[in-house]
């Protein structure tokens, strides 16, 4: 079992709750080796409650839901971080960073915890502290 403060991405969050998620099975399985909370930030969650929305008209408030019910806490306020966020955007700018993915990167730094759940690709490629790699669980 992986200890609390994995950070979390927008895609296994997605499928964690989205049945009919191409990558739903892998989620569960993902969500159930990991404990809660998860470490995550207000970008990841306005993804995945625009995608949620798609899907099911409540979509959005059960992903704001799974705070209440313990599954992550917001780990950076972007105001807070800006700086670095916005360095991390501008080194990154030609992979298309997004804000989500730059603010993810950021917590990594804060908490010197480097295990992520994404499905993104990306994370084998960006760095926290200069020049160190993601643990993609």
């Amino acid at each position: 079992m992986n200890a609390p403060g994995i950070l979390l991405d927008t895609g296994p969050l997605v499928a964690f709750l989205s049945r009919t998620d191409s990558h739903h099975s892998r989620a569960m399985s993902l969500f159930s080796s990991c404990e809660a909370p998860f470490r995550t930030c207000e970008a990841v969650l306005t993804e995945a409650c625009f995608l949620m929305q798609k899907v099911h008209p409540n979509g959005a408030a059960d992903v704001v839901g799974l705070s209440r019910a313990g599954l992550y806490e917001v780990a950076l306020s972007v105001r807070d971080q800006s700086a670095a966020i916005e360095a991390l955007l501008r080194k990154y700018a030609n992979k298309g960073i997004s804000l989500a993915d730059a603010s993810l990167i950021r917590c990594a730094e804060l908490y010197a915890d480097p295990r992520i759940l994404t499905f993104d690709s990306d994370f084998k490629v960006y760095r926290w502290a200069r020049r160190k790699s993601f643990q993609i669980l």
